[in-house]
């Protein structure tokens, strides 16, 4: 039976390669992948990593039910890096930071697309959908989103700086209305007091806002679990509607835990969405609780 290193390892050579082999078809279908033209074969290097990375982890993650996520994630970087340096000569050094930077660079864009498909997948059969920043820019160009001037121009700016990974969209009468913005970060130790920020201000203009992490471990000291819900003389107020954490298994206020099914997220997504097309201006920060 494989174990989780072989089974990681597997997967993420035959998902890369077939990554690369279907870029290469938009090529004549004689080329073979020796003689991808250097430009072109980077482009499919770089998208077969993403691609490599985020399904690997989602099927070791159904595979290995019993081992947590981190861990996972962990060993997918581990195959990344040695896949990327290859030869253990005088050159080895340098390029396992050249694989480290690869894998900073490429797993950050993974894990959104994996959350953003995960969530689809969890919210089928709802009027809600998962797009990334870069679909919500064109669909604003393209004057497809049916908010209000103000909610674009807003939307605009948190594009422009690069603020929020993913956002949520409802259909509604046959318009799309974005009423959500999404983080997803495989740790926020480091930078949580930057994220906090931006995720408040999204609520004080009524959308709701959520960020989904992979690794929990943080949420152990009591400075970052009032960070996310509040009510302590450093925080008195909470930084996000909700937290949901895939690699914890007790709740706390706003800290949810999670699995691939995103089951707690799409129950919390489906109700705020009815609460922003019924009565927007409940969806503060104090949202889901209000005034009696």
């Amino acid at each position: 039976m494989e174990n989780l290193d072989e089974y990681c390892e597997n997967e993420y050579k035959n998902i890369w390669y077939r990554s690369v082999l279907d870029a290469s078809k938009e090529l004549a279908s004689d080329t073979s992948l020796e003689d991808i033209p250097a430009d072109k074969m980077k482009q499919f290097e770089i998208a077969a990593q993403k691609a490599a990375i985020k399904q690997t982890t989602i099927d070791a993650w159904i595979k290995f039910p019993n081992i947590s996520l981190a861990t996972i994630w962990k060993t997918v970087y581990e195959i990344h890096v040695h896949h990327k340096s290859g030869i253990k000569d005088a050159e080895t050094i340098a390029k396992v930071i050249s694989a480290d930077q690869s894998w900073k660079k490429s797993s950050g864009h993974a894990f959104e697309e994996m959350i953003k498909q995960l969530g689809n997948e969890a919210l089928k059969g709802s009027n809600i959908e998962i797009v990334l920043q870069r679909d919500l820019n064109t669909l604003i160009k393209e004057s497809k989103l049916g908010n209000k001037q103000r909610d674009i121009d807003w939307l605009n700016n948190q594009i422009e700086n690069t603020i929020f990974d993913l956002y949520i969209l409802v259909n509604n009468n046959n318009k799309k209305y974005c009423y959500g913005c999404i983080q997803s970060k495989t740790s926020i130790r480091d930078r949580v007091t930057r994220d906090r920020e931006p995720s408040m201000q999204a609520m004080k203009q009524f959308f709701w806002s959520t960020i989904i992490v992979l690794d929990g471990d943080f949420l152990k000291l009591p400075k970052f679990i009032g960070m996310v819900n509040g009510g302590t003389k450093e925080f008195p107020e909470n930084g996000w509607h909700g937290m949901y954490v895939l690699s914890q298994t007790e709740s706390n206020d706003r800290i949810k835990p999670t699995d691939y099914s995103l089951l707690s997220f799409r129950d919390d997504a489906i109700k705020a969405a009815k609460q922003w097309l019924e009565d927007r201006q409940w969806l503060d920060s104090n949202w889901p609780k209000q005034p009696n």
